[in-house]
This record gives C-alpha cells, sequence and structure tokens, in this order.
C-alpha cells in the first residue's frame, strides 16, 4: 500500500529509511510546540488558557499541514509555525489590542482574521499557478544563493538561540560573550546558571561530534542517533549538578486542551477588529505576511529539493504547485485553529540528509506532531542543544551549494553573498531572497545586459523595494 501511494522505489527509498528520516524531521523541529505558544502569548503572560489553545492548534496545524504535504505533493517537507512570523504576528496582536482598547487576548482573533486573510489569497495565488511563475522568475544565480543562505541560518540558530545560549550581541554572536570574555568573566557574569550553560555547549558539540562521525561511517539514521546521544549526555549532566530532567514529568497533564481552545481560538475572527490600525496598514500588514510567507516557503522548497537532487536541470521540482498549495491550505487551517501563519520549515532539510525522499517522511513527522497532543511532556524531554546539533551538521552540508556560483560574474557572486548576509542579519529567507533580486536586478540593468531579465523578476524587485523601504 505504501509503494502505491508513495512511489518509494521509483524515489530509491523504502520504508525504514523514510520512518527514520521523518523522525530526524520532527526531532529537530518538534522545540516548535512549546516554542509557538510561548512566543505568542508571552511566555504564558497572558493567561495560561490561551498557551493551552494556540499550543493545541500548532501541533493540529502542523500534523494537518505536513499530511497534505505528504498525500498531495509526496514531498519529504514538515509544515508548522513559521518562526519569525509569530513573533511579527504577536507584536501585531500587541498594536490592535491598544488600537482598540481591549485585552491581548481580546485582540487576538484579529490577527487570526489577518493570518486567515493571508492564507486565502495565498490559496488563489497558488490555484491561479502565479506561484509557480514566481518560482521560474527567479534567477538561477539567485537560487544558488537560497541553499546556502539556509544553511548558514540553520547553523545560526543551531549555535544561537535554539540551543538556548543567549547574549544581547544578536544573531551569529550567541557564544560570543563565553569565547570572547573568558569563563572566568562569564562566570562571574551568569553565576549560578554557568554550569548550565556549559552543560548545554558540551551538549551541542557532542552531538554535532557524534552526527559527524555516524554520518561519515554511513550510518543509517545518523542525525536521529545523535541527537539521542547528546540527549543521554544532557540528561547525565543534569544529574550531576545535581538537577532532575525528568521533574517535568511530575503532575503533568497528558490530556489534549480542546475546551480552551474551543473557547479561545477555533474559528475565532474578528474582521473588523483588524481594520483597528487603519485599513491602509491592515492592508500593508496583510501583504507583508504575503510576501514573507510566500517566498520563505518557495526558498525553503527551492533550497532543500536541491539537496535531494528534486530539482530538474532547469532548476524546477516535481509538484511544486501541489507543494505550495500544501503550504497555503496549511495556513488557512492554523488560522482556523488559532495560531500563526504555518509554513515549510528549514529543519525538513535534516529528514532530506537522512534519505528521505517521499511523502512517507512528511507523514512520519505529521504522526509524531499528532501524538504530542498526549505526550508533550515527554517531547519536552529533549533539550534544545541536542536538536541544535542536527541543525549545525545539516547546515554545514548545504552551505556546499555555493561552489556552483560563478565568482567572475557580478551578476551571480553579488546577489549571492548579500543574500547570504541578509538572510542572516534578518532571520528570513524571504528577506534574503528579496536583497539578491534587486541586486541582480540592478546589476543586469547598469551592465546592459537588460534582455536577461524577466519582466516578472523587475517586478518582484519593485515590490520588495516598497516592502523594504515604503514606510506606512
Amino acid at each position: 500500500m505504501l509503494e502505491k501511494i508513495f512511489h518509494l522505489k521509483e524515489h530509491g527509498t523504502n520504508v525504514k529509511t523514510e520512518i527514520v528520516a521523518g523522525l530526524s524531521t520532527f526531532m529537530t523541529m518538534a522545540y516548535i510546540i512549546a516554542l509557538n505558544p510561548n512566543l505568542l502569548t508571552g511566555f504564558g503572560a497572558h493567561g495560561k488558557d490561551l498557551w493551552n489553545a494556540v499550543f493545541l492548534a500548532t501541533v493540529l496545524s502542523a500534523f494537518a499541514g505536513t499530511v497534505l504535504m505528504a498525500f498531495l505533493a509526496n514531498k519529504p517537507f514538515a509544515l508548522a509555525s513559521g518562526m519569525g512570523l509569530n513573533s511579527y504576528f504577536a507584536t501585531i496582536v500587541a498594536t490592535i489590542a491598544a488600537a482598540m482598547g481591549v485585552s491581548y487576548v481580546e485582540a487576538f482573533p484579529a490577527g487570526l482574521a489577518i493570518i486567515l486573510i493571508s492564507g486565502i489569497f495565498f490559496t488563489i495565488l497558488t490555484l491561479l499557478k502565479v506561484r509557480e511563475k514566481i518560482v521560474a522568475a527567479i534567477p538561477g544565480s539567485v537560487r544558488l544563493g537560497i541553499p546556502a543562505g539556509i544553511g548558514l541560518m540553520l547553523v545560526n540558530i543551531g549555535l544561537g538561540s535554539n540551543a538556548g545560549i543567549f547574549t544581547d550581541k544578536g544573531a551569529f554572536y550567541m557564544l560570543g560573550s563565553f569565547f570572547t570574555n573568558g569563563p572566568s568573566a562569564t562566570k562571574a557574569a551568569m553565576g549560578d546558571a554557568y554550569p548550565t550553560m556549559i552543560l548545554y555547549v558540551l551538549t551541542l558539540f557532542v552531538g554535532i561530534l557524534l552526527i559527524s562521525v555516524l554520518a561519515h561511517k554511513n550510518v543509517t539514521g545518523s542525525i536521529l542517533v545523535g541527537i539521542v546521544g547528546a540527549s543521554v549526555f544532557y540528561w547525565a549532566g543534569s544529574f550531576i549538578l545535581g538537577n532532575n530532567p525528568f521533574a517535568a514529568l511530575e503532575g503533568a497533564s497528558f490530556i489534549p486542551p480542546f475546551k480552551d481552545m474551543l473557547n479561545l481560538t477555533l474559528f475565532k475572527f474578528d474582521f473588523k477588529g483588524l481594520f483597528s490600525i487603519g485599513i491602509f496598514s491592515a492592508v500593508m500588514t496583510i501583504i507583508s505576511f504575503c510576501m514573507v510567507d510566500m517566498f520563505d516557503t518557495i526558498g525553503t522548497l527551492i533550497g532543500t529539493a536541491k539537496k535531494a537532487n528534486m530539482l530538474t536541470e532547469t532548476g524546477e521540482m516535481e509538484n511544486m504547485n501541489k507543494a505550495m498549495l500544501s503550504d497555503s491550505i496549511a495556513t488557512c487551517i492554523g488560522a482556523c485553529t488559532g495560531t500563526s501563519t504555518v509554513t515549510t520549515f528549514i529543519e525538513s532539510a535534516a529528514g532530506v540528509e537522512e534519505g528521505g525522499r517521499t511523502g512517507l517522511t512528511s507523514l512520519t513527522t505529521a504522526i509524531m506532531f499528532l501524538l504530542c497532543m498526549f505526550i508533550a511532556p515527554i517531547a519536552a524531554l529533549i533539550p534544545p542543544p541536542a536538536t541544535s546539533a542536527a541543525l549545525v551538521y545539516v547546515g554545514v552540508l548545504m552551505i556546499g551549494s555555493l561552489k556552483e556560483v560563478d565568482y567572475s560574474d557580478v551578476a551571480q557572486s553579488v546577489p549571492v553573498v548579500l543574500m547570504l548576509v541578509f538572510m542572516m542579519v534578518t532571520s528570513g529567507i524571504g528577506n534574503g531572497i528579496g536583497i539578491g533580486l534587486i541586486a541582480y536586478t540592478a546589476i543586469k540593468l547598469c551592465t546592459g545586459r537588460v534582455k536577461e531579465i524577466s519582466w516578472i523578476t523587475v517586478l518582484l524587485s519593485v515590490l520588495f523595494l516598497g516592502k523594504f523601504f515604503l514606510v506606512f
């Protein structure tokens, strides 16, 4: 049955490989289960009930979106509430709450209305194959930089925020204070938290070492085994430090909070409230969500598909439109259940690296998300630095796409380098693609190579200029 549905042999894979790949993808993105409700509710500041509702919405929308990707597009990509977009969503809800003079919880439905509208707009564009044409309009030179940019983002996430190691210096400087100031100064600044921070750092590098060595020896499931091995190291370290890493299981509830979601977020839309910030601001906010999600998704699909050798010689991916349709419908589902934009995750690259090539990988990941309705306390036991190790390793592999860039052609090299920088400093794939398109178009125009530019590429460049620099 699985062969008939997913065509495993045709894609050079098997059931075992796909399941291991799906588990690897889940392990690397499971952090979103707790992090998304934390961000959307101010780490619980707006009430436990809203946290519960968003938690369940996060799990259900991830399950639904990833199942769509599995059966509709037959691709090994997983979906969940997108990072960056969730923080932006929380900011918009807070702005609406201030404008309406109501609480954050009361303004939440207005924010969900914005997500629903952007999701519907996405779906229409996809059905009309407009998004497909946009993908085709992205120049080859820009496409070459997408996988590497995503790779650097994964390394940044892995070495930084996802590992639980923070400083006030921003992206790519998460470990800065420790290695710059030295252990003595860092210990003095952190006090009692210093031993835990050291354990986090050691767990991260143990995980990277395990995965790298296992992958070098061609061990099946090297990423998954590395994550588990790093987790065991962390748990042992916690016990040595006098902490119980399993303490969260005491008194933990394994009953899904359906009541809270039903009362606060399920199909709760306030279309009138979203315009309390002004019609122009509301429209621009919706467009911003659309553009960010569209290009983040396009970038993730192209970058991850390239790593899996799923792209044709012209840089196209089979069932690209169906994959994007899955993404846009998932955003609508997320809005209906009660979370911010649902999008394709760059962490899907972990499963692809393990050999995942079909929708069976996605289906495995989806089932794990669904089970998290009941086993969330257990899933939360996997420490952030253990999963971060996988992100760093996969990121390093994806950076390899830079070897294909023709550095003698400024129309290739300059857009690629700018893309890499802007993806890192803004933590946004779409932002990097936008800067790359603008640079590519400008260089082609100024070097007399106008005929080499698609009018859609020019239009996209103008739209991104408006997004970046138009004040509203």
